[in-house]
């Protein structure tokens, strides 16, 4: 009897024997998956949406650059330097200005402006944060913005350009083909002039917080601290809180921040090198 079982136990063995090698075979459908898995792996990236035209020493470029950074937004991002006054680039944008914004749903798939580029973004991605959708809050970021363009700033070119190699804007005197000693006077005239607007930013704008936004920064905040990066090129002495501010911009902000600045700084200092 123990023969019989121990040829039955055999028996069954053998039977059983050929059920391990069809498990044994599995893997050829692990080597089809791979070859899937490497065929998805070869699919191009998806583009992203938003093309962006820079000149990386540009303070309004640097304003848009932080920003798309900030908001976390799928960018691309083209070196123009040198090629603004191109037919291809004139093509796109007749006003030769960058930062300019490439977007398939723009009206005429581009747009230029800093500011306006920042508003359009915030707009479309619902980024409140940046760009409260409170009518009256509002209105303090797109004030704080106007007053800017309109008001620090032309006094911030004329006080920089010179020492930053930039040309000038037609008509005025640094433009102009008067002697030396004149273009002195308006600079220095322009660098004093600074002191109001920016004493007005910190007064009415932020009135208190530390930054135009509140407690978080604003795309307006955004504008005003690329902005004051240039006063370095004329190592013009910031006012305490100023220091303060434009500290506490880059904590926030981190890396959105400190790469684009970087490019402008980078930029100074190979300039002021060259004076020495």
């Amino acid at each position: 009897m123990a023969k019989i079982a121990t040829k039955a136990a055999r028996k069954t063995t053998a039977k059983k024997a050929p059920a391990k090698s069809a498990k044994a075979s599995k893997p050829a459908k692990s080597a089809k998956t791979a070859k899937t898995g490497k065929a998805a792996a070869k699919k191009p990236a998806k583009k992203p949406a938003l093309h962006l035209n820079v000149l990386k020493p540009s303070v309004n470029n640097m304003s848009v650059r932080v920003f798309v950074r900030a908001a976390g937004l799928d960018f691309a991002e083209s070196d123009v330097w040198g090629s603004t006054r191109s037919p291809e680039f004139l093509a796109k944008n007749p006003a030769h200005l960058t930062p300019m914004l490439e977007e398939k749903g723009l009206p005429n798939g581009a747009l230029w402006e800093s500011c306006a580029i920042m508003q359009y973004l915030s707009n479309k991605h619902g980024l409140e944060k940046f760009y409260p959708k409170a009518p009256a809050k509002r209105a303090m970021i797109d004030s704080a913005m106007f007053y800017l363009i309109g008001t620090l700033y032309p006094y911030l070119a004329r006080a920089t350009y010179p020492a930053l190699g930039f040309p000038q804007y037609a008509g005025e005197v640094g433009a102009s083909d008067l002697e030396p000693g004149h273009k002195t006077t308006a600079q220095k005239a322009a660098m004093a002039a600074i002191a109001e607007p920016l004493e007005v930013f910190h007064t009415f704008f932020m009135s208190g917080s530390p930054f135009i936004g509140g407690k978080n920064p604003s795309i307006a905040d955004i504008r005003l601290a690329a902005t004051l990066e240039f006063l370095d090129a004329i190592d013009y002495a910031l006012p305490a809180w100023g220091k303060t501010y434009m500290a506490a911009m880059e904590t926030k902000l981190g890396k959105a921040y400190s790469e684009p600045a970087a490019d402008v700084r980078g930029y100074i200092g190979y300039v002021k090198s060259q004076q020495k």
